[in-house]
């Protein structure tokens, strides 16, 4: 296995006395997608501040290709690229102007950096509105050029937090196609998104944050598994025996019944669906895969959230 650029051991970070990131371990390897994943409130955004150097961890060690981060913050920055999902143009310059601009902060200077633009402006399909100004573009080519301009400088890590928020759905598979495409050229991307689907799709590995805590970490259908179980079982608002097949579930030791629109879901066991099959014959539900969208209810629902 290729060893990881990106390592961060014991991670934390405390704001007015309370922890909000608690001791987090993480690593990104070239030509991976690491899913950042956890409920509102998690540690997430502090976390990615302190990986991209925005904020000092109170205790742990981050460091990239072996250099640790607090002693070679210059040389560190020069391989990190960050996109987050702010619209952070600059819209006095062009599409280009805006790409040139942003490597001009960075030393040693970018090389071949007129040739540097021109490929990016090509991959991410700009080239037509090189000499326009960002207000000609749509949504999805304003999130083309932010990306763009977060690589320009050629890092070895990418952090791209919700590249897709506000997207419409063709905007949203054509950045997958543009994420995965990095993936392929080697850099290590660290992703955060609250689109479960997106997660599924495009990480590699999963690192779920739950009250600044990992509570679980590995491939996406190994962390699912772990966390919910073999299967889910959706029982429609209207099943006469809804209320007693919660109740039967849970003297099972079902701990994860969710209420959404009024349908429960409930992780279960091969050997729970087997029973619940045999004893509510003439009841109707559903069987599916866990997913995602039912680990972020579990959560959510772990921090009284939600029923």
């Amino acid at each position: 296995m290729t060893s990881a650029i990106l390592e961060a051991r014991g991670l934390t970070k405390s704001y007015g006395g309370r922890v909000v990131v608690d001791h987090l371990n993480l690593d990104c390897r070239p030509g991976s997608v690491l899913g950042l994943l956890g409920p509102n409130g998690a540690g997430k955004t502090t976390t990615l501040r302190m990986l991209y150097g925005f904020v000092p961890p109170d205790e742990g060690a981050i460091s990239y290709e072996g250099m640790e981060f607090s002693k070679h913050r210059s040389e560190a920055k020069r391989m990190i690229g960050v996109c987050t999902q702010e619209d952070s143009l600059d819209y006095d310059f062009t599409v280009a102007q805006n790409l040139f601009i942003y490597a001009s902060y960075f030393r040693p200077r970018v090389e071949n950096l007129d040739r540097r633009v021109a490929e990016l402006l090509a991959r991410f399909e700009l080239t037509p509105y090189a000499d326009a100004s960002p207000h000609v573009l749509s949504g999805g080519f304003v999130r083309r050029l932010l990306i763009a301009r977060s690589i320009v400088h050629r890092p070895r890590v990418l952090f791209l937090d919700e590249p897709t928020t506000g997207l419409d759905p063709s905007a949203r598979l054509d950045a997958w196609e543009l994420i995965d495409g990095m993936r392929s050229d080697g850099l290590a991307i660290v992703l955060t998104t609250h689109y479960m689907d997106e997660a599924e799709r495009l990480s590699d590995e999963l690192l779920v944050v739950h009250e600044g805590r990992d509570v679980a970490h590995g491939e996406p259908h190994r962390v699912i598994g772990d966390l919910l179980g073999d299967h889910v079982v959706v029982i429609p608002r209207h099943e006469p025996a809804r209320d007693r097949i919660e109740t039967w579930l849970q003297s099972r030791g079902a701990q994860q019944v969710a209420t959404v629109l009024g349908e429960l879901r409930v992780p279960v066991s091969k050997d729970d669906l087997l029973a619940l099959s045999a004893e509510f014959e003439g009841a109707t539900w559903q069987v599916r895969p866990p997913n995602l969208d039912d680990l972020f209810i579990a959560l959510a629902r772990r921090n009284g959230r939600i029923r």
